[in-house]
C-alpha cells in the first residue's frame, strides 16, 4: 500500500516531463492496485472454497473400518 500511495505522483504529477513519466506512473500504480486486490481479497476467498470442498469430500468418504485378526487384535499386530 505504501508502494502505491509512493507512485500516485508519478501517476498524478505534471510539469516539465510529466506527459512522459505519467504512462509509467499509471501503469505502475494500476498494477499495484490489482496485486493488493488479489492478495488482500481474492486469495482468501479461494482458500475458503478449498476448505468447503474439503470438506464436503471428506463428509462423503466413510472412514475405512480396520480389519481385525482371528485374535481380536488390528491386523498386522503380533499377539503376545
Amino acid at each position: 500500500l505504501a508502494a502505491l500511495m509512493g507512485t500516485l505522483p508519478i501517476a498524478l504529477g505534471a510539469g516539465a516531463g510529466a506527459e512522459s513519466r505519467r504512462p509509467l506512473g499509471v501503469a505502475v500504480v494500476g498494477g499495484l492496485f490489482f496485486s493488493q486486490i488479489i492478495t488482500l481479497y481474492i486469495t482468501p476467498v479461494v482458500y475458503t472454497y478449498m476448505d468447503a470442498l474439503q470438506q464436503r469430500l471428506t463428509r462423503r468418504r466413510p472412514m475405512p473400518v480396520p480389519v481385525r485378526a482371528d485374535d481380536g487384535q488390528p491386523a498386522g499386530v503380533a499377539a503376545g
